[in-house]
């Protein structure tokens, strides 16, 4: 059974859904989370899941503490969910083709550092986008700039405001990201 890791930084919605997925599903398992946040919600949702969680802040991060423990828990796959450190280049090739992030907009609009959250709905609607989505991709070097694996889009209605446009985002990420990442790991 392939071995996910899951790297998150706040209060883990979706680390829990993927969590919960592959422990009904069975093709994979979520070995670890990693938090970069000694506060975040990820922690206490992925304890009461029976999943271990490290907190690594983004210094530890840096020097190479998180790639010691993906390696140490043999780690085959890792999700990013919620990640808000950037992932130091020596993960990156050592996870390369094997790490996934999740970003709330349709790229490439909307990507790029400090594109995070209620910052790109806030960007979409001052826009004036008629769609928003989901984008899941590969991570590489750059913010938002990894090969995309999957897209799925759903409507800007003129009365969003950047609440309501996330919720409706959310369900995208919380339908489709365990599916894509089962997909993946099974390729």
């Amino acid at each position: 059974m392939k071995k996910i890791a899951v790297l998150a930084s706040g209060e883990g919605t979706n680390a829990e859904r993927i969590i919960r997925y592959f422990k009904e599903k069975r093709t994979a398992e979520v070995a670890l989370v990693i938090s970069s946040r000694p506060s975040a919600g990820v922690i206490e949702r992925a304890r009461r899941l029976g999943v271990v969680c490290k907190t690594v802040v983004p210094s530890e991060f840096r020097s190479g503490e998180a790639l010691r423990l993906l390696q140490e828990a043999e780690i085959d796959f890792v999700v990013l969910a919620g990640f808000l450190s950037r992932i130091p280049d020596e993960m990156v090739h050592a996870y390369e083709g094997h790490m996934v992030n999740i970003h709330p907009s349709l790229l490439p609009k909307f990507g790029g550092n400090g594109m995070y959250g209620m910052h790109v709905h806030e960007a979409v609607l001052a826009a004036g986008e008629k769609e928003s989505g989901i984008t899941i991709q590969y991570i590489n070097e750059k913010y938002d700039e990894g090969d995309y694996v999957f897209q799925a889009a759903c409507p800007v209605l003129p009365e969003d405001t950047p609440e309501s446009l996330a919720a409706r985002v959310h369900e995208l990420e919380y339908r489709y990201y365990p599916e894509v990442i089962e997909r993946l790991v099974k390729e």
